[in-house]
């Protein structure tokens, strides 16, 4: 395995002597000059361990190990200076650091604090893995249901995990596109190999090439050392691409090449990179009309969609609400230390009276808050929140264009619909437009390219 090392002193000449000593143990190592630069590092880089000088100019080595503490505190940080008292020693120590060095020091010492420090990074790294894999169990158990359209789900699952087809999940926001890609890779012959996440929505237009294919030394500015992408961390493995209908048209084609020939090449780079890779793509646009509309390439699309699998909205099973939620509770419950056993009759048929537009994320948020409620075992009507009554007051108006209860506009009824439940969320958010988003679970870019839409001014909703 190869470690990051980050070594902070305003001598360059000790940088570069403490850079060559520990690169010829397979180490790749970063250099800053004090300990601001330190933290810009820090924030794009994965660094294992940081080697830092006591004295430095504008941020010292004290202030730096309280910032890593606070912001990294698994990193290890081991304090270097030529000001060894056992004073500022044993000050480092109590602040966090795991062990000093004192200038100048003995190579054969440097390497063997620098191996325990990395040891110990790997411990706690390993220790991360496994509470990420129990956590990623606990959303694969989650796949719970027993209706109709959520066991052709489950039966879709089954017929392609064991086979290297891209499959293509498409669904409402918070459907559980990504537990259903955990649950694929987990079950199918690719689980003891990596499982890696990229919501193609989240990362700006400008990184997202580097983050795919990853980058060398000097590419462009702030790239300082050379850095996989996740095609390459999922190699052997599978690479799950969410909200894939956000991509960049410049992105798309080369992601459709990396795609039929399994190679890949590094921003800067003009070497290829062979790349075995599961591909689990997930969407909840209707890429056939992106594709009609120029923004989404066809032949990329119909590479992804090799296995397409649709995932039913949350009020297309409303006889799964129940066991979901008793599943959530039971789990949260537990988190929050306490017992819950159940709900009651009149709050399971408020539940299933909901429309859930935020699907199976709003159920469980919904849940989660009314465990922290509950003043007993038992989830009572009262202990949901009130949005769950107001939303089924205003599900009871029908549009004015209906006719024998049957839209005659469905495109001008659906987006009445859909305006409806972004202004209830925006009003309850405060015109807080992330906090909105998260509300009815989609994402930001998907909440601003509705507003843009449905010719919503949040300025002039809330004042």
């Amino acid at each position: 395995m190869t470690h990051n090392v980050l070594v902070v002193d305003d001598e360059p000449k000790l940088c570069d002597l403490l850079a060559s000593a520990l690169s010829q143990n397979g180490i790749a190592v970063f250099t800053a000059g004090n300990g601001l630069h330190a933290l810009k590092v820090l924030e794009s880089e994965d660094i294992d361990l940081i080697i830092s000088d006591w004295r430095m100019p504008g941020m010292d080595g004290p202030q730096l190990l309280a910032e890593v503490k606070n912001r990294y505190p698994q990193v290890p940080v081991i304090v270097m200076t030529a000001y060894s008292t056992v004073k500022n020693a044993v000050q480092s120590m109590r602040n966090g650091a795991f062990d000093y060095i004192a200038k100048p020091f003995d190579i054969d010492e440097l390497d063997i604090t620098v191996s325990k420090a990395l040891q110990f990074r790997d411990i706690l790294k390993d220790n991360q893995r496994l509470r990420a894999e129990l956590d990623e169990q606990a959303q694969i158990d989650s796949l719970i249901g027993d209706s109709p359209s959520f066991r052709s789900v489950l039966q879709a699952v089954d017929s392609v995990r064991e086979s290297a087809a891209t499959v293509l999940l498409s669904g409402e926001s918070g459907t559980g596109k990504e537990m259903v890609a955990r649950a694929i890779h987990k079950h199918g012959n690719r689980a003891d190999k990596p499982f890696v996440a990229v919501n193609c929505a989240a990362i700006p237009e400008g990184l997202l090439e580097s983050e795919m294919f990853g980058h060398r030394k000097g590419a462009f500015t702030g790239a300082v050392a050379d850095r996989i992408g996740r095609f390459q961390q999922a190699d052997k493995g599978t690479l799950f691409l969410d909200e894939i209908g956000e991509m960049p048209l410049a992105l798309q084609a080369k992601i459709l090449r990396a795609l039929q020939e399994r190679v890949i090449e590094p921003v800067g780079d003009t070497r290829e990179r062979k790349v075995d890779v599961r591909v689990i793509a997930a969407t909840n646009k209707n890429l056939l009309e992106a594709v009609a509309n120029k923004e989404f390439r066809e032949d990329l699309y119909y590479r992804l969609n090799v296995f397409p699998i649709p995932l039913p909205a949350l009020r297309e099973r409303v006889e799964d609400i129940a066991p979901l939620a008793r599943h959530f509770a039971h789990t949260l419950g537990a988190a929050a230390g306490k017992r819950i056993t159940g709900f009651s009759p009149q709050a399971l048929q408020a539940m299933t009276r909901y429309s859930w537009p935020g699907n199976i994320r709003e159920l469980q948020n919904c849940v989660e808050r009314a465990t922290i409620v509950a003043s007993a075992g038992v989830i009572e009507e009262q202990d949901l929140p009130a949005y769950l009554f107001a939303a089924q007051t205003a599900d009871s108006s029908a549009p004015l264009s209906e006719i024998n209860g049957v839209p005659a506009d469905l495109e001008a009824a659906l987006a009445e619909v859909e305006k409806a439940y972004i202004l209830a969320a925006l009003q309850q958010s405060n015109g807080v437009q992330a906090a909105a988003a998260q509300l009815i679970g989609i994402s930001e870019r998907s909440f601003w390219y509705r507003l843009k839409k449905l010719g919503i001014h949040v300025d002039k909703i809330v004042r």
